[in-house]
């Protein structure tokens, strides 16, 4: 049997080709840019972990504090594994990881669209594989990649006609070890084997099997986070919140409109009309698994909208939606096709549509490595290099206030006050509040401040600065260099 199914490997082998392809130029492009890293200080974060648990066996941020600063505890002890197998920063093994989470997410997503159209060419394997969203997330050394395959692993056994309701459990138990927000699947299934029961089609064995294994893996993830910080939740998922509540301010709708609209940069934007049609096409067909699939998707993107409307990078907090996405925007795009070619001109039309799709989501491959290479470069110029100058500047027991721990936490070693709340969650209540924030960083005895001089109105006011990063790319992107100020 081939990977995706298709009747000939040959197209199989031009599908993992084509993804090594995408893959190496990202890759490429970075190192051209500046040097190999990643996009997001938050994936610094998870590699500190990860290192003081395969180094000091502590599953701590700052060595012998013991924290709940990692969303992803799953993909932190992933990472641990590559610490174990390496002396340096294991980029080899976490890239891995994050193409092998890709390749999962070509496999499900071809089956899901055979199934439903019938078509056998892995179409649905090579738009996954170029898109650049998904290639980012791959390559970003963040938990994102692997979230959207257990998302996609679940919808699909959703539609499968022999629903393995216990393995649903271990996933979506699983998937919030990886990321909270994974508990939302619990609706599709649920909604799902309500629909089967009402037919005679499922029992309650079949829910018992789905609850012990979920219960499982959600009871010991728990007690994880109330063991660590008194809380069943990480400090990650209320920080964020608290941070960014002033987009509150803004309507519910415009909110989701700007949250679901990052789905449609690229190739992706055409897939929209199938997306509609296939909706259409399910609720005329009562094709119950493509309507929770797609309910799914615009209530993580509402949810989203409403909890924490957030869109930069790429509108990363929404990529482990983007998959399910795009398949039913697949779907539904080879249903219209087929309609369309009943006629010559409709064949016409396809053919411009499924041209112009083909060349907008090569084009973005070229510019997601243009911004992925710029993502990195900012990231390793500011943040690093900002840590390096830690390490070799200040004494070993300084403490450090800092708003993006992770390189900082990771390259200079050094005791930290999150600003960001993420381990040090106490400050969350006043996480906005300037005047507090000063009177807290005098009261912890705080020798150096760390941070982008417009992040904060007055917080560094009044305080002497010590050193400048001299990157580039950030100023060209529009922001600053990161600071470091005398506090004490």
């Amino acid at each position: 049997m081939s990977l995706f199914r298709e009747r000939g490997r040959w197209s199989n082998i031009v599908a993992l080709l084509l993804v090594g392809a995408g893959v190496f130029l990202y890759l490429w492009m970075s190192y051209r840019t500046y040097r190999i890293g990643f996009p997001l200080d938050d994936a610094w974060i998870h590699q500190t972990y990860a290192r003081n648990l395969a180094k000091i066996g502590e599953w701590a941020f700052v060595p012998g504090q013991p924290s709940a600063g990692s969303t992803a505890p799953l993909w932190s002890l992933l990472l641990a594994l590559g610490h174990f197998l390496s002396s340096g920063i294991p980029y080899t093994w976490t890239f891995s990881l994050g193409v092998c989470s890709l390749i999962g997410l070509m496999i499900l997503g071809q089956r899901w669209f055979e199934r439903e159209t019938g078509v056998f060419f892995p179409f649905a394997a090579i738009f996954l594989g170029l898109e650049w969203h998904l290639l980012w997330a791959a390559l970003s050394g963040m938990e994102t990649a692997f979230m959207a395959c257990l998302v996609l692993a679940v919808l699909w056994l959703v539609g499968e006609s022999r629903s393995r309701w216990g393995w649903m459990g271990i996933l979506i138990g699983g998937g919030i070890w990886v990321r909270p927000d994974a508990i939302t699947l619990i609706a599709p299934v649920f909604l799902m084997w309500l629909w089967r029961f009402s037919r005679g089609e499922t029992c309650w064995r079949d829910a018992v099997k789905f609850l012990t294994g979920f219960l499982l893996l959600f009871t010991l993830y728990m007690g994880f986070n109330l063991l660590l910080s008194g809380s069943i939740f990480p400090n990650t998922f209320y920080a964020k919140q608290a941070e960014y509540a002033v987009l509150y301010e803004r309507p519910l709708l415009l909110r989701f409109l700007r949250s679901f609209g990052v789905m449609l940069v690229g190739g992706s934007g055409l897939l929209l009309p199938g997306f509609l049609w296939g909706i259409y096409q399910a609720w005329k067909n009562k094709n119950v698994a493509f309507l929770l699939a797609s309910v799914w998707v615009l209530g993580y993107v509402a949810l989203y909208a409403l909890r924490l409307p957030v869109t930069y990078q790429h509108g990363r907090y929404l990529m482990p939606a983007m998959p399910v996405y795009f398949v039913l925007g697949l779907i539904g795009t080879a249903q219209v096709v087929r309609s369309l070619n009943q006629s010559r001109w409709g064949w016409v039309l396809s053919r411009v549509w499924l041209g112009s799709m083909l060349g907008v989501t090569l084009g973005f491959v070229l510019l997601g490595a243009q911004a992925y290479a710029t993502d990195v470069a900012i990231i390793e110029s500011e943040m690093v290099e900002t840590a390096y100058w830690l390490a070799a500047n200040t004494p070993p027991n300084a403490l450090i206030a800092v708003h993006d721990i992770g390189a900082v936490g990771y390259f200079a070693q050094r005791r930290l006050v999150d600003l960001a709340g993420l381990v040090s969650p106490e400050v969350i209540p006043f996480i906005r509040d300037e005047s507090r924030l000063r009177a807290y960083l005098d009261q912890q005895q705080v020798d150096y401040l760390v941070t982008f001089p417009g992040w904060y109105q007055y917080l560094a006011e009044g305080k002497p600065l010590v050193y400048q990063s001299r990157g580039k790319f950030s100023p060209r992107a529009g922001g600053e260099n990161m600071c470091v100020y005398r506090w004490r």
